[in-house]
Parts: C-alpha cells; sequence; structure tokens
C-alpha cells in the first residue's frame, strides 16, 4: 500500500508540473492512507525533475519521519493539521499558481462570478485570516494548518475544496492526491477568469444563488446527472 501511494503521490506531484501550476519547487502534494496513519509528501527543496517514488517522504501524523532519506516539504506540518481535522481527504496540494496566489495576496476571496466557478465550488473560495506575529514566530507551519481549519468551522470541506491562506497562497483537497491536483487546476483556471472577469467589470456582482445551486447539484450530490453513470 505505501509503494503505491508513493507512486501515486509522486504522480501527482510531476501533474502539478504538467498543468502550470508551479515554479521551480514552489508546490507540493500530499496523500494519507489512513489504515497506516503514513502520509507520503514531496522532499523539501528538490527540483521536480528528480523526484520518484522511492525519494518521496514519508511520515506519520505526528510528523516523525519513517520512511526515506530526505526531509519532507516544509509545508507538512500543514497538510497534517489538516488530515488530522478532516478525516475524509485523502489529499492535499499547495501551489503558488499566478491567478489564485494573486487573490491571496490581495487578501481577497474568490467571488463565483459564473457557472464555471458553480461546477466545483458551492459558493466562494474562502480566505484565511491572517496570521498572528505569535503564530508566524512559533510553529508558523502547524498555525497555517490552524487557521485554514478555523476558517472552515463553518464550511463544508466538501463543498469548497479549496482555500486562499491571506498573503501566501492556495490549498485544496480531495479524496485522492489525483482529486486534489484536479481541484488545483479547476482553482487556478477560475481564479484567472474572476481576475479578468473583475477588470472588464470591478462590480461584477456574485452568480446568484439559484443558479450556482443548479451548477454544482447537477455535478455533485444524490441528484447530479452531468456524466455518465
Amino acid at each position: 500500500m505505501l509503494d503505491e501511494l508513493r507512486q501515486r503521490v509522486c504522480r501527482a506531484n510531476l501533474d502539478l508540473v504538467a498543468a502550470g501550476l508551479v515554479t521551480l519547487t514552489w508546490g507540493n502534494v500530499s496523500g494519507i492512507d489512513r489504515e497506516s496513519g503514513r502520509v507520503v509528501i514531496k522532499p523539501s527543496g528538490v527540483d521536480y525533475e528528480k523526484l520518484t517514488p522511492e525519494n518521496m517522504a514519508v511520515v506519520d501524523l505526528d510528523g516523525a519521519i519513517v520512511a526515506g532519506d530526505l526531509r519532507p516539504s516544509s509545508d507538512t506540518p500543514t497538510h497534517l493539521e489538516l488530515y488530522r481535522s478532516w478525516p475524509d481527504v485523502g489529499g492535499i496540494v499547495h501551489t503558488h499558481s499566478l491567478s489564485a496566489t494573486a487573490f491571496a495576496q490581495a487578501c481577497r476571496p474568490i467571488p463565483p462570478l459564473g457557472t464555471t466557478h458553480a461546477d466545483a465550488f458551492f459558493g466562494e473560495v474562502p480566505l484565511t485570516r491572517p496570521l498572528s506575529r505569535d503564530q508566524v514566530r512559533q510553529d508558523y507551519e502547524i498555525n497555517t494548518g490552524k487557521v485554514i481549519v478555523e476558517r472552515f468551522a463553518e464550511l463544508d470541506v466538501g463543498a469548497v475544496p479549496a482555500v486562499l491562506v491571506a498573503n501566501h497562497g492556495p490549498f485544496t483537497w480531495g479524496q485522492s492526491p489525483a482529486a486534489a491536483v484536479k481541484m488545483a487546476v479547476i482553482l487556478e483556471q477560475v481564479a484567472r477568469m474572476a481576475l479578468q472577469t473583475l477588470q472588464i467589470r470591478s462590480e461584477t456582482p456574485p452568480l446568484a444563488q439559484h443558479i450556482l445551486a443548479k451548477h454544482y447539484t447537477r455535478k455533485h450530490g444524490p441528484d447530479a446527472y452531468y456524466g455518465q453513470k
């Protein structure tokens, strides 16, 4: 199982490159085996062209390295905080993709302006609050996870599988590493559309709730009818 997860996480990291969502080493994908509590994640600072399933880092849910010779991503504590808090999540992605990160740096959530957004996210893509001075000074990466979890206290993690960390960048998640990558691709495209829409018309209103609900539920939930059975 662990060897298979290493392969899937390695492939998912390479898929970020293929999708144009990472520059240099600015991004990472992780996946979890819930049965063993093992998390596989990209090693810190390693060029993507050098990634192999064998050099993926493996940690437990407390962050202890249990396999691999390379240090895990510096964002590992953030990933682990989300896995500990959200038992249905099986894969997590963090990037600094251009358009989504622009919204994060502007400290603005991504509004649902059209049906493309509604097909994937049931509402705006939320923004976390900024971290305090103390949260940055001590346990910065863990606290990044904590403010994400805090932001979702009254939100559905499954209905909006993405967040913008204020002044930082986006995180997405899904039931698998591949699903989390897919959400990262969708998020960047939605963010790009929103940016261009707001450039054309800065006062563009959000999509009407009844249209948003229609587009989301035709793809998700018990009454979904998009695609094949």
